[in-house]
């Protein structure tokens, strides 16, 4: 934690924070669920369960991969006010972490601002931590061939074409994904039980936010792509 002696449960309205929730999930009260160190401490490797957040498409905090790619293809759901559970019994959704998905995490460390391009002079540090490329000369003929315009930065997309131009997808076109949400009040006739979605990720991203739809909004962004359809022709409830 940030401060030892924050609470880690809201008093007025008795909230579990950010700290409490890493900390069930992980094991480490820590304050913030991007991967590594920033300014203050975050994830440090990949967790058996993930968490994703809808107040990430606010802008309000970034989930680093070692949450929203974890072990398991189980994921808590953390909206404004509630806590819920969605799992998947497709094993490819958490395939590990593949050669360009490690690439992209290093890459995105060194671009904390989420740009998706890195000052020029960062590469030779990002090449290295990869162990793609070490020798100063060779670091230099790629700065030139990635920044061929020499405006001092690199591109994630150039990085990455360049590197790992035919990297095999691993996540499925369509996969099932169930739904638990433990408020009695949020299920239909109050009954709880899990519901079953069938998901199939789109040709291209879908663009814009839908507020009235919640659920599709925190699903995107793990899969921006996504997709939903569930066995209750609704969408069910995150609070």
């Amino acid at each position: 934690m940030s401060d030892p002696a924050e609470s880690m449960i809201d008093s007025t309205y008795g909230y579990g924070n950010q700290s409490l929730i890493n900390l069930m999930l992980t094991g480490r009260a820590v304050s913030h669920v991007w991967d590594h160190d920033q300014d203050v401490g975050g994830l440090n490797k990949q967790n058996s369960i993930g968490f994703l957040a809808l107040l990430e498409h606010l802008c309000y905090c970034e989930v680093g991969t070692f949450l929203k790619s974890p072990s398991y293809p189980i994921w808590v759901l953390g909206s404004e006010t509630h806590l819920t559970v969605l799992f998947s019994t497709e094993k490819r959704l958490v395939s590990p972490e593949t050669p360009a998905d490690q690439a992209k995490r290093v890459f995105r460390k060194f671009d904390p601002e989420g740009n998706d391009f890195i000052p020029a002079n960062l590469l030779q540090d990002v090449l290295a931590e990869l162990g793609l490329v070490t020798d100063a000369n060779c670091v230099n003929i790629v700065k030139k061939k990635l920044d061929t315009e020499n405006l001092g930065i690199i591109l994630r997309t150039n990085f990455m074409d360049e590197f790992f131009p035919e990297e095999p997808r691993t996540c499925p076109d369509t996969f099932p994904l169930y739904h638990y949400n433990g408020l009695q009040h949020s299920n239909l006739e109050n009954k709880v039980i899990y519901h079953k979605g069938q998901a199939v990720l789109l040709e291209c991203t879908i663009k814009g936010i839908m507020e009235s739809n919640p659920m599709l909004t925190v699903l995107q962004t793990k899969w921006p792509r996504i997709e939903i359809q569930w066995d209750i022709g609704q969408n069910p409830s995150l609070n």
